[in-house]
């Protein structure tokens, strides 16, 4: 009995520990905060891998691309499941300009002839790749009409600083035809560069050192692009991204659309894709100077940059016809707060059959909408309202979610809270990019999902990846102690653009990846045998990621005060001034240093006479700029998010006793906080790109370029353009900080 005794009362501070209840989750007073976690348990053990795997065959069986017969098939079956899931959905159609191949041709005529295949072979292991009839030939989209002859040259990677080499080693494109190997930069970029430096067309292949043999085994025995394989793609220029014919409005009727020949997007001169099979022939027939050996690639050849012998005839020619897209909405009613929208969205239609990208991502989205679906039957509905959209037309050019966007501009400003994407998704490593405004948000749900294959949740396997990946020690040390891991910046690439670029609403991309490797991005062999064998196999990734993002929609959807934090935002932007002040010094100093060593002829005595290199030009050393409305403002920023993380620390503490039309209203202001970073005059030389403070790089494509209109103009090197975007930055802070304050104060006054 005493012993009994002994072992009893040794247990009651483990049952005392376990039973300690987490703290309450940001914006949620106690008790809710109790009832949301026993409801996100509850959702977390519902998706189902096998319900995404079943999924994925059924929408990859065939080819469905923009306007063929199996993306409205597929558009409807979504729209099926949604409403059997008891979902108020709908498909919205747009038509909009959608290129596909009308003629292609590419062969080389001297110094010896051949002729490229530019198809891609089904595989017998491989039961969807023979879909030849239904899948869309290896072309880019929005490539110019051409029919045009020259010599070949090599431009390596075909970013802008591939060109400034070639200047050196004295080549020029003008007149000839540039061959491009992926990597490294958008494709798009790719062909404008070259069209800016008076190429006559452009050809980008696939080369085995970045996604083939190099890299690991080729598909079928592996998962790397096989030698035929070929990437498929917009090269649409990305300075207005939707229709090219209603640049900056809705594709709906009535809408006033350009001429094909004012359209700004198409690219000017003929674009086409090949496959490293194709590939070999030419670079083997090039001549000139041997490449530098960082622009060598993966095939047995010299490479060499041209031009010389190697001529080649490349044609393409579009059918420059119109295509529906059907865009699937579908929304579940929030109970007390239905005007305020938590968005979810993923893209349906795929180059061809589309494993990874995207329906990887879409089958845990509709196991994230059949999971609420199940909670709704057992008593549970959101305070706010969840809309899912499965989107058409993201990849000839983010069309589907660009249009619906612009057509429902209006009232996203007045009810959206945020908007949760994803697209590819495989095994490996949780990953977010997104406004910071979420960044603790987003935090605080990765602590709560497990990895699939680690005994630990996602955040701690991400944590201690950047601890492995750091770069210095600085990085490591904040990895380790930093209280939230930092998310990176949105980019170009998907379907949350329209929503933070165009009109500011916090948005994030979710998903997981890093184990999941692989050559056939875009290609016929990215379908289900390609997923279920090399990709994320027991889909239990696709699990991670509904458990993921459901757990974030559900959380938002349901908080009593909206759970944005400000503070980690301000000490973004602080490092990104940071770096921007930095990046003026380094230019300083190396075209200083440059300058002088055109002055002592440095480039000219180290250049091999027989194969001489030219002197850089000599170029303006930068000016310093005057950071001080950028610094008065973002000290203004951390202050008022100070005061603000205060006062919520200050209401949660007592329960949130708040009255319900302070609340409101306070809610209201930061929904209006992401929109308070754009201008409505947009970035210069780029109007639809209205936020100030995120946006892709013009020549970077999917890269973010934080603080754009300052960095775009640096990158261009007009100083003092740079410069004068400074002071427009500044102002999107001021705006945040007014209202910061306002709803800081609002808070305040009600614990009086």
């Amino acid at each position: 009995m005493q012993n009994r005794l002994i072992v009893a009362l040794a247990f009651f501070p483990l049952l005392a520990q376990a039973a300690e209840p987490a703290p309450p989750l940001d914006g949620y007073s106690p008790a809710a905060s109790l009832a949301e976690r026993d409801w996100e348990a509850k959702f977390r053990d519902l998706p189902s891998p096998h319900n995404q795997r079943e999924f994925m065959r059924r929408l990859t069986a065939w080819p469905h691309h923009v306007g063929s017969s199996y993306d409205k098939v597929n558009a409807e079956w979504l729209l099926a499941k949604f409403k059997e899931w008891g979902y108020d959905a709908q498909i919205e159609t747009f038509d909009v300009l959608f290129p596909t191949p009308k003629e292609r041709k590419l062969e080389l005529l001297s110094p010896r002839i051949f002729v490229a295949s530019l198809t891609e072979p089904a595989v017998n292991q491989d039961p969807t790749s023979n879909q030849a009839a239904e899948q869309l030939p290896t072309y880019n989209a929005y490539s110019g009409d051409g029919d045009v002859t020259g010599p070949l040259v090599y431009v390596n990677y075909g970013m802008p600083a591939d060109y400034e080499e070639l200047d050196r080693l004295g080549v020029s494109v003008k007149g000839a035809i540039a061959i491009a190997r992926y990597g490294n930069g958008w494709r798009g970029v790719k062909a404008k560069v070259a069209a800016e430096h008076g190429a006559l067309g452009c050809i980008i292949y696939s080369d085995p050192g970045n996604d083939g043999y190099a890299a690991g085994q080729v598909f079928p025995a592996g998962a790397f692009r096989p030698k035929t394989g070929v990437q498929r793609g917009s090269v649409m220029d990305t300075q207005y991204p939707g229709d090219p014919l209603t640049p900056g409005a809705p594709s709906v009727p009535g809408t006033k659309r350009l001429a094909l020949a004012d359209a700004q997007t198409i690219q000017k001169i003929p674009v086409l894709p090949i496959s490293y099979a194709d590939a070999q022939p030419l670079l083997e027939a090039m001549d000139g100077r041997v490449a530098p050996r960082e622009w060598r690639g993966g095939l047995p050849v010299t490479y060499r940059i041209g031009p010389g012998a190697a001529k080649v005839h490349l044609k393409m020619l579009s059918n420059w016809g119109q295509a529906k897209l059907y865009d699937v909405i579908a929304r579940l009613k929030g109970a007390t707060l239905p005007d305020e929208w938590v968005l979810r969205g993923n893209h349906h239609d795929a180059w061809v059959n589309g494993a990874e990208d995207p329906v990887s991502g879409l089958v845990s989205l509709l196991e994230e909408a059949r999971g609420f679906s199940e909670l709704k039957k057992r008593g549970w509905q959101p305070k706010r309202t969840i809309i899912f959209c499965a989107w058409d037309g993201e990849e000839p050019g983010l069309l589907g979610s660009t249009e619906w966007v612009e057509a429902h501009a209006e009232e996203l400003l007045h009810h959206a809270v945020a908007y949760f994407n994803s697209d590819t998704n495989g095994r490996g490593f949780f990953y977010a990019e997104g406004s910071h405004v979420l960044e603790k948000f987003i935090n605080s749900v990765a602590r709560d999902v497990m990895d699939p294959e680690t005994d630990m949740t996602v955040w701690k396997r991400r944590q201690l990846l950047d601890i492995s990946r750091a770069r210095n020690p600085e990085d490591r040390e904040e990895a380790r102690h930093r209280t939230d891991l930092r998310i990176g910046a949105l980019g170009d690439g998907s379907d949350y653009t329209a929503f933070i670029h165009h009109l500011g609403i916090p948005s994030a991309d979710i998903g997981y990846g890093g184990e999941t490797e692989g050559g056939i991005y875009h290609s016929i062999y990215d379908d289900f045998y390609w997923f279920t064998h090399f990709g994320d196999p027991k889909f239990l990734y696709g699990r991670a990621l509904s458990q993921t993002i459901g757990t974030a929609v559900m959380r938002l959807a349901d908080s009593e005060l909206l759970p944005l934090d400000f503070a980690g935002f301000a000490d973004t932007v602080k490092k990104y001034m940071g770096d921007v002040q930095k990046l003026l010094k380094t230019n300083q100093d190396e075209i200083r240093e440059r300058n002088r060593q055109i002055d002592e002829g440095v480039f000219g005595a180290v250049s091999d006479p027989e194969k001489p290199v030219k002197a850089p030009p000599a170029r303006e050393i930068p000016p310093h700029f005057n950071f001080a409305p950028l610094e008065n403002a973002l000290d203004a920023l951390t202050a008022s998010a100070d005061r603000f993380a205060k006062e919520v620390a200050r209401v949660q503490s007592a329960g949130l006793q708040v009255n319900a039309a302070t609340l409101d209203r306070v809610n209201h202001l930061l929904m209006e906080s992401g929109p308070k970073l754009t201008d409505s005059s947009g970035l210069p030389g780029r109007p639809w790109f209205q936020n100030q403070i995120y946006a892709p790089g013009a020549y970077t494509g999917y890269e973010a370029k934080p603080l754009p209109g300052v960095l775009e103009a640096m990158d261009r090197k007009n100083w003092a353009e740079a410069e004068s975007q400074i002071p427009r930055a500044a102002a999107a802070l001021q705006r945040e900080t007014a209202l910061i304050d306002e709803a800081a104060m609002l808070l305040k006054d009600a614990g009086k």
